[in-house]
């Protein structure tokens, strides 16, 4: 084990060592063949300067990388700010992982694609030169197909957060957009663009604007606590019956969370009704090239960015 310490932590990746914060992810993965049980551990969860929410004066947070999604959760100030992060915090998974898993983790976690966690199989992300996936079992699919592998980006975190036009603090780095955290998702290889070398330490959001209306929603399978089909996040300010401003994110629906900018270009200058909601969530399946199995989720993305807006939307519809 590494001893706690920025410094020695980044000596530590350097050399080689996996990073661990909550584990959850990496404990998950013991036998698939993915992660070395012979590499050293930089155990993250003692480095003071990735823990704990800091609220700035002007309306912002900025929110440490180790900070558990159960301390996200439950911070009221932050349910006041910023109701569709915590919203998200709160439907995640079960109380038993919010209370270990982080922020970073999210954020940073492994596709959950079987063919990748599956030893006897290869794909991009292990070295080999296909996807299984596209000719085996895929109804989990990205239905926004722009790469060679077809594993929607699992992190909940990352859609309000990509909403809320989040930056990622890196060290060595700085501050970057979260956008570029990930890329366009057209590498096959990799699920976001941190380098081995680096650490994500906190996540900061914008102060939203006074009476902005935010809501945050996820589609599963079978219960709350399955991994999301779909999820969407809607910012939306309505001043005198008009939508001044509007976001719109996603997530499992591409290899990178994504703002649908269609949705918010249909929103902006019109009025605050069921019909302009209506008109907009049209657009969310524009881009989308499902596979054969996965078209079901092309149905899912508009029905869940339809039911989002419309409550965001709320009485003044």
């Amino acid at each position: 084990m590494i001893p706690a310490g920025l410094d020695q932590t980044l000596e530590a990746l350097r050399a080689g060592a996996l990073p661990r914060a909550g584990g959850t992810d990496l404990l998950a993965r013991p036998h698939t063949a993915r992660t070395h049980t012979a590499q050293a551990i930089a155990d993250l969860r003692d480095v003071a300067e990735l823990a704990g929410i800091h609220h700035l004066p002007d309306g912002s947070a900025r929110i440490g990388a180790t900070t558990t999604i159960a301390h996200l959760a439950g911070d009221e100030r932050l349910s006041t700010t910023h109701p569709a992060l915590v919203a998200a915090a709160r439907t995640l998974a079960t109380p038993q992982i919010r209370a270990t898993a982080t922020v970073g983790g999210n954020l940073l976690q492994r596709n959950r694609c079987p063919y990748l966690r599956n030893p006897a199989f290869t794909c991009h992300q292990t070295g080999g030169d296909d996807c299984p996936a596209r000719t085996g079992w895929h109804s989990w699919a990205v239905v926004i197909d722009h790469s060679a592998c077809i594993a929607p980006h699992p992190s909940s975190l990352a859609v309000p957060l990509l909403a809320y036009d989040a930056r990622a603090e890196l060290h060595p780095g700085g501050a970057i957009p979260l956008t570029d955290l990930y890329g366009d998702g057209t590498d096959p290889t990799r699920d976001h663009q941190l380098t081995s070398e680096q650490l994500l330490t906190a996540v900061h959001i914008p102060a939203p604007p006074e009476g902005e209306r935010a809501v945050h929603q996820r589609t599963t399978a079978h219960g709350t606590t399955d991994w999301p089909l779909v999820e969407t996040t809607a910012r939306l300010l309505i001043t005198r019956g008009t939508i001044e401003s509007a976001a719109v994110a996603v997530g499992g629906i591409a290899r990178t969370p994504q703002r649908l900018t269609a949705v918010e270009t249909a929103l902006i200058g019109q009025p605050a009704t069921t019909d302009t909601a209506d008109t907009a969530a049209a657009h969310a399946t524009a881009d989308c090239t499902p596979l054969p199995q996965a078209r079901h989720k092309t149905r899912i993305l508009h029905h869940t960015v339809l039911d989002t807006l419309h409550k965001a939307l709320g009485d003044t519809a």
